[in-house]
């Protein structure tokens, strides 16, 4: 089997103008793409290309400047979530990946909420996702939940872990709520890639790829990316393979790495 491939292109193509890069993400035979942010986008647009190029688009983030832990921005959260997700029905995308702490540029945690116990922030996460999960129901979109590495990336994130994500999201049980799998992220967290795939391959419906250390493609660093993408084909994940990464020298060459695989 093959594991359909997704192109992160706010990462991959940066040297195209943004709506050029659907293009050239189907030539480079990308099944899929995807991006972060959504609101500093023309949507309408977005459809056009993507639908005259004939790739699908993954998905995009839907949290914005809200937080999970935050049992006071509840409201906002789910408020926000709600355009998010009109916003993906809009571009017909797939899902909305969704986060513990809101980001700002860069993916810098905004707040990190030292004043909260963790008591509090993991009940405040609970009750929302909840109020998420109907949500992605009632409208047919997949909600994937990401864990994120506090060693280089988003210090004072509070999800930090696959199995946090995963037992939280398997509790809930609703089938439009899901983990995001990011390898790079889960290396530098915790490691042990194989075992956590087989623990929670149930949660688990997408994927990220960026090799360690740099978040550069595969081959450059120290995963051995041939044994994990074939032990996930071996556990019978059939979801997509996100390659959010920054090309080491151009996306040409990242790009053929990534074919390498």
């Amino acid at each position: 089997m093959r594991l359909a491939k997704c192109a992160c292109i706010e990462l991959l193509y940066s040297e195209l103008p943004f709506l050029d890069r659907f293009a050239a993400a189907k030539n480079d035979t990308f099944d899929f793409v995807e991006f972060w942010s959504w609101t500093d986008k023309n949507l309408d647009a977005i459809k056009t290309v993507a639908a005259d190029c004939g790739i699908t688009i993954s998905g995009f983030n839907g949290d914005a400047d809200y937080s999970l832990v935050d049992p006071d921005q509840k409201g906002n959260y789910l408020e926000f979530l709600k355009k998010s997700v009109d916003a993906a029905k809009k571009i017909d995308a797939l899902s909305v990946t969704i986060h513990s702490n809101a980001l700002g540029d860069g993916g810098k945690v905004i707040n990190h909420y030292a004043g909260l116990s963790h008591t509090v922030k993991l009940c405040s996460m609970y009750d929302t996702l909840l109020a998420c999960a109907t949500v992605a129901e009632q409208n047919s979109i997949t909600l994937y939940l990401e864990a994120l590495n506090t060693v280089i990336d988003h210090v004072g994130n509070f999800l930090v872990h696959t199995s946090d994500a995963a037992e939280i999201t398997r509790l809930i049980g609703s089938p439009r709520l899901k983990i995001l799998y990011d390898v790079y992220h889960m290396q530098l967290t915790e490691g042990k890639l194989c075992e956590n795939i087989s623990a929670f391959i149930d949660q688990i419906g997408h994927v990220h790829i960026a090799d360690v250390p740099g978040r550069h493609e595969p081959g450059t660093g120290e995963i051995n990316y041939n044994h994990i993408l074939n032990y996930l084909e071996k556990t019978g994940y059939t979801g997509l393979v996100g390659y959010e990464l920054l090309p080491k020298a151009s996306t040409a060459e990242a790009v053929k790495a990534i074919m390498a695989y």
